[in-house]
């Protein structure tokens, strides 16, 4: 099983930036995580501040793996381009939010790219990741 794991702007300044928020760890120890619990699956990580980018590692992760799990950081909410791109990929993408959008500022609380995944994990942490391989694992056998 192939799972891309693709994170938005300012994901690449995990733990440095805001540790009450986002925590002291850096995305490199999720992956080696993950791999470490999973050897079975192969896992992809692209990470990028740029929207086009995002759409477009979206666009190849729909053609080369069985799933997505997707942190869109702040074009979340305003991306109408990433949420064209998972609909279109026909590949199951799961939401991770490390903190929870909805008990930050109001205009976090909306999700333009949730209504085209099949679930969102938020507000646990870098663990979300983990559940998200979870899930993907259980709507892949399906």
């Amino acid at each position: 099983m192939n799972i891309e794991i693709i994170n938005g702007p300012n994901l690449n300044l995990l733990g440095s930036r805001e540790p009450d928020v986002y925590g002291t760890e850096g995305f490199e120890t999720v992956i080696n995580r993950l791999q470490a619990l999973y050897p079975e699956i192969t896992f992809s990580y692209s990470q990028s501040n740029v929207e086009g980018e995002l759409v477009s590692m979206i666009q190849t992760a729909g053609s080369r793996s069985e799933g997505v799990i997707l942190n869109p950081g702040g074009y979340t909410h305003t991306s109408v381009a990433i949420a064209d791109a998972i609909a279109a990929i026909g590949i199951p993408v799961i939401e991770v939010h490390i903190s929870n959008i909805l008990t930050r500022e109001a205009f976090r609380h909306t999700s333009l790219t949730g209504r085209y995944c099949r679930g969102t994990i938020m507000g646990l942490g870098l663990d979300g990741y983990r559940l998200a391989v979870e899930a993907l694992i259980e709507i892949v056998k399906k």
